[in-house]
């Protein structure tokens, strides 16, 4: 059963913040019935994140617990983010539900910083790459389902390559060795890391056998970062993927993320084993 059944991460980022802002300052539910007219379940599937907020609700709950200016500002791009519909909408019917709501929030983010054990991150994936790994995923799917999710993925790429979104990278030597398709896109994707790893708003770390034991083992994530509101850790299994926005649980993964980059080799050294790697095969 997938994870992310609930309502969006942005929406509970919003009910939180809406929260906290009443308790902070005094109000009870009673109160905010009192100015505003709202009845009770409105203000519980608010706070609950059952049912989005609009702007005007949210200008209204803002000014009245007293926000400061740049906090209100903040309240209300976040209100008209969740609302938000983009160019991903056309991608719903080859779209995994779980999945959807991370192409939302990537296409919003400003960086991405991921560790990936055993595959290419798919923002570094090339198009036979993904095709492969898709295949491998949901036999299942049709050749024109396939074709139409890689070509998502060539789409989600495109913020890098006009630097609008930087990543950070740390890709186990594991998936640089499992061979992916035939021999020649191996290579092929092998040769496009190296590319990637010139790119000023990229920048590739590869994590070898030789460090062993690590903090990440067995878990791959991806952390990602937003101008306005914060991070967001998600987590991908097979039958969904977790969605991590409290602030203990991103100050673990940053930290973890900051002792793979320590024990991971510098960009430089990671492109020698790459282009090792490419040696071997």
């Amino acid at each position: 059963m997938p994870q992310n059944q609930g309502p969006g991460v942005r929406r509970r980022v919003l009910a939180s913040a809406l929260t906290q802002l009443r308790e902070d300052a005094g109000l009870g539910f009673d109160d905010v019935i009192a100015e505003l007219g709202y009845s009770k379940s409105k203000i519980s599937r608010i706070e609950s994140a059952v049912t989005g907020v609009s702007i005007v609700d949210t200008k209204a709950l803002a000014e009245l617990y007293r926000a400061e200016p740049e906090q209100r500002n903040w309240l209300l791009k976040l209100a008209k983010v969740a609302k938000k519909r983009g160019w991903w909408h056309v991608y719903g019917d080859v779209l995994f539900d779980w999945f959807s709501e991370y192409v939302v929030l990537e296409s919003e983010a400003v960086a991405v910083d991921t560790f990936d054990i055993d595959l290419v991150p798919g923002l570094f994936q090339t198009p036979d790459y993904a095709r492969q790994v898709m295949r491998a995923f949901d036999p299942m799917a049709t050749g024109d389902v396939v074709e139409k999710r890689v070509e998502l993925r060539q789409k989600r790429q495109k913020r890098l390559e006009d630097g609008s979104l930087s990543a950070w990278a740390i890709i186990d030597e594991a998936a640089l060795r499992r061979v992916v398709g035939s021999a020649e896109q191996h290579e092929a994707q092998l040769l496009h890391l190296l590319a990637l790893a010139g790119w000023p708003n990229v920048t590739l770390q590869v994590l070898p056998f030789a460090k062993g034991p690590h903090i990440a083992m067995g878990t791959a994530f991806h952390l990602l970062k937003f101008e306005d509101f914060p991070s967001v850790v998600y987590i991908e299994n097979l039958s969904g993927g977790l969605y991590l926005d409290d602030d203990t649980e991103n100050e673990w993964y940053s930290l973890a993320m900051d002792h793979l980059r320590a024990a991971a080799l510098d960009p430089k050294e990671s492109i020698a084993l790459v282009k090792r790697v490419m040696a071997d095969s």
